[in-house]
């Protein structure tokens, strides 16, 4: 028997009697799409629907519910660019208990709002995550209020294995379940109750290939830090994953991929094309690795956990316009066209004659490399498809314009 897995299992059971009081049990969607896309049965568990916009308040309400006298008396304390300071600041609130969220100074101001909106008083400290969290320990243990760790915590861990429970009762024969890990404790708290309900599932995690703490501390059999890069991801960037979650971890998870970038833009942007569905880069990780083929598991049940849907909107238009170019239904191209009356009209009549949308446009004939009496034309332009763009591509040619 091992005593840890035992015990958060426990305080998981706990956890499912208290937290519906103010939370959701969030829907288990099958998508037709994404089947047909990866040749498994997929199912999006849509934690993007939960309170908060993510399964941070699950954790987080449980932890301070689990010491309501104490956190009532001394208030909470929390250090979170993302996610889990709103989770925290919205468990408090609910629970009428006095939060106080420790933020990086870079944090981005709708993130700051955000977690002010519930109630919590928001310090703003240091550059990164780490910085705000030294400043939170030294809050709390200043003020004697209670540390309310993002993820290496027994009591948070229970709360996210909720997701698990109800996976379980939502899909009895689920063969396999695809979980972002960031710190470790979503995975954990999900893996821990998937395992004692149905040993045969299969848990895998997925992190961005700038963040691949837990896959490098896998391969090198301990905890191993690393040194995150940029990511749209951002949710899941931390140096390492935390000794509690490690030690669960390598006993309920059978595998962990690695994505990219172009993988990450890809899945949100079909998401939201294909599915409706606002997602941030964290959430996305499990439809990117299933997209890739990382996991081989064709015709089986499988469970994709949408971790999350607070994606900036700036980073979002980004996605899009990326994912709207990959797809050909936005093009820019480049021509360099006689400097004279009606040679533009010209070109653009053939976008028009093809049903493509001008966006935007740019003229320079003050280019010294450009031969006397010809300017360069950028064109930005909507088209129906990748082939139309060709076609136009092709009547632009042969109109003798000159494209790059």
């Amino acid at each position: 028997m091992n005593t840890r897995i035992d015990r958060i299992y426990e305080l998981t059971r706990k956890a499912s009697e208290v937290i519906y009081k103010v939370l959701h049990r969030t829907p288990l969607d099958y998508s037709t799409s994404f089947s047909r896309m990866t040749g498994c049965h997929v199912y999006l568990k849509l934690e993007n629907m939960q309170k908060t916009g993510s399964f941070k308040s699950r954790g987080a309400y449980f932890k301070i519910h689990s010491h309501l006298d104490e956190a009532r008396k001394m208030g909470v304390v929390a250090a979170s660019s993302g996610n889990h300071s709103q989770g925290v600041a919205f468990a408090s609130s609910m629970l009428g208990v006095k939060s106080t969220i420790v933020m990086p100074e870079t944090t981005p101001i709708y993130k700051i709002n955000a977690t002010r909106s519930y109630g919590a008083d928001v310090v703003l400290y240091g550059n990164v995550y780490d910085d705000a969290y030294r400043k939170a320990l030294e809050i709390a243990e200043a003020s004697k209020a209670m540390l309310v760790h993002p993820f290496n915590d027994e009591e948070v861990i229970a709360g996210q294995g909720t997701v698990g429970l109800e996976i379980a009762s939502q899909l009895p024969d689920v063969d396999a379940v695809i979980v972002p890990i960031g710190g470790g404790g979503l995975i954990s708290g999900i893996g821990v109750a998937l395992k004692k309900l149905k040993p045969s599932v299969k848990v895998i995690g997925v992190e961005p290939a700038a963040a691949p703490k837990y896959y490098e501390s896998r391969k090198a059999g301990k905890i191993t830090s690393i040194f995150p890069s940029p990511s749209l991801a951002d949710g899941v960037l931390a140096k390492s994953v935390g000794d509690i979650t490690y030690e669960v971890m390598s006993q309920v998870v059978d595998d962990v991929v690695v994505v990219n970038e172009d993988s990450i833009a890809r899945a949100i942007y079909l998401l939201m094309e294909r599915a409706k569905m606002i997602v941030e880069g964290a959430g996305a990780l499990p439809l990117a690795a299933m997209l890739e083929g990382l996991i081989a598991n064709t015709g089986k049940k499988v469970a994709l956990v949408i971790s999350g849907g607070n994606i900036d909107l700036t980073t979002l238009y980004r996605v899009v316009i990326r994912g709207l170019a990959n797809a050909g239904r936005v093009a820019m191209v480049k021509l360099t066209v006689p400097d004279a009356p009606g040679q533009l009209y010209r070109a653009l009549g053939i976008l028009y004659r093809n049903k493509c949308n001008v966006i935007e446009i740019k003229h320079d004939r003050f280019k010294p490399d450009l031969p006397v009496g010809y300017a360069i034309v950028d064109v930005v332009f909507e088209a129906p498809s990748k082939e139309d763009v060709d076609k136009v591509i092709e009547e632009l040619r042969q109109a003798g314009f000159r494209v790059n």
